[in-house]
């Protein structure tokens, strides 16, 4: 399951303020400006070493061309926010509804899934000028708030941001997956490598099999599939102390780890 397709989001929020976010209590309109820029730029920063063809790829039915995500993401404040907080709010275009709606069947139609990389227009450059105009009006809501105002709407931008923050991962896992199946195997971005050894030896920890419970709890932002808290049977297993390194990937990797089907469930090994 792709986690940027996975929930929707709970309708309840309270203090939603994880790391690298400003604290509802005390937010600030330039405060959500800034958090609000910060994660739409980054967005747009991953696309830095594309070039005009690699956003219009769609290299599996399980993936989604960059340029869908770019307007996915923003159609996701336009729809939720903008259209619901201006009054006449008249759409930047009035068919990106149906193009970049991916699942929101109580929203209307969506176009289909496994379709979106036929569709060339619009075009990257024009994907690009939504995002801005989105941005500009998103800008102006927050700022002609008042206080009171601003904590109704700090949620519904917090959900948008986690939104994207999403996306940021799946195009990131798009692309790579599109340059993967190109025989010329093009690199996402050059980088000089680490080189090193591990300070510590991987430990294997143990953990006892019984009844776990799994589940958000707090008042914090969360997904509704995060929800409810619930109780789930584990059998006994064990788990390295520390990520693996490169040099161990490759190790499973020549040692026959994908074609050793003991080590696969079915959907996996298919």
């Amino acid at each position: 399951m792709r986690s940027g397709e996975s929930g929707q989001a709970a309708v309840t929020f309270s203090q939603i303020s994880p790391e690298g976010s400003p604290d509802r209590s005390t937010l600030t309109h330039q405060e959500l400006l800034e958090h609000y820029s910060t994660v739409r730029a980054m967005t747009e920063q991953i696309c830095d070493p594309l070039k005009t063809e690699d956003f219009v790829i769609q290299s599996m039915q399980d993936a989604s061309p960059t340029r869908w995500h770019l307007a996915h993401a923003t159609w996701f404040f336009e729809r939720f926010i903008l259209r619901e907080q201006i009054p006449a709010y008249q759409p930047v275009h009035p068919q990106y509804e149906y193009l970049f709606n991916s699942y929101y069947n109580t929203v209307g139609p969506q176009h289909c899934r496994p379709r979106r990389g036929l569709v060339s227009r619009p075009t990257v450059e024009q994907i690009f000028a939504y995002r801005h105009k989105v941005d500009d009006l998103i800008s102006k809501l927050i700022d002609r708030t008042n206080q009171i105002q601003l904590q109704h709407l700090y949620p519904l931008v917090k959900l948008g941001l986690n939104h994207e923050q999403q996306h940021q991962e799946l195009m990131l896992t798009d692309i790579k997956h599109a340059f993967s199946v190109n025989p010329l195997l093009p690199i996402y971005k050059t980088r000089t490598p680490i080189t090193g050894k591990p300070t510590s030896p991987t430990k294997w920890i143990s953990f006892e099999g019984g009844v776990y419970e799994i589940g958000h709890t707090s008042d914090d932002f969360y997904f509704d599939n995060e929800r409810p808290r619930h109780k789930v049977f584990l059998d006994p297993f064990k788990i390295g102390s520390r990520l693996i390194t490169n040099a161990q990937f490759m190790q499973f990797i020549e040692n026959g780890g994908y074609q050793t089907p003991r080590l696969w469930l079915s959907l996996g090994w298919t």
